[in-house]
């Protein structure tokens, strides 16, 4: 396997601008999502959940990006990573497994955790990075609007 370490500096680099820009400029939940291209190493897109500004139920960080990048061909998915600044719900990692992405890189899973076992039984290759500014992103988040972020991951 190659090495990603560049690549995955710049992936979760660009998952958290997306994530910025949801929360400080948009007034959105600060979740943001890149895909790039293993074998080229192009940015095939970026993405950050819209729930809020779009009042869509599904424009997570993860389907937003893939959303903004458009329709791939199946080979095209299965060579690439997404990067994501939390770890994906149900919803997102669904989507990355009917689209066969076999590596997701996630910026935190501390507050909150999602369907990682689900992935990895699935053969998808994943890795947590611990991104202190993805923490602090979403911890300040969850704290100033308990009740949109239950809203976001289906909860009362």
């Amino acid at each position: 396997m190659s090495d990603f370490k560049e690549q995955d500096i710049l992936g979760i680099n660009k998952a958290f601008e997306q994530a910025h820009i949801s929360y400080k400029k948009e007034g959105g939940i600060p979740i943001g999502a890149c895909l790039i291209n293993n074998l080229t190493g192009e940015v095939l897109g970026v993405g950050h959940n819209e729930r809020v500004q779009k009042g869509s139920p599904i424009l997570h960080g993860e389907t937003s990006c893939l959303e903004n990048i458009g329709r791939l061909p199946a080979k095209v998915y299965r060579n690439c990573t997404l990067y994501t600044t939390l770890s994906p719900c149900a919803m997102c990692s669904g989507t990355c497994i009917l689209y066969d992405i076999k590596r997701i890189v996630v910026g935190e899973n501390k507050t909150f955790l999602g369907e990682e076992e689900l992935l990895k039984s699935r053969g998808v290759e994943l890795i947590v990075v611990d991104d202190d500014r993805c923490k602090n992103i979403m911890t300040e988040f969850i704290e100033k609007n308990p009740e949109l972020w239950n809203e976001d991951i289906g909860e009362e």
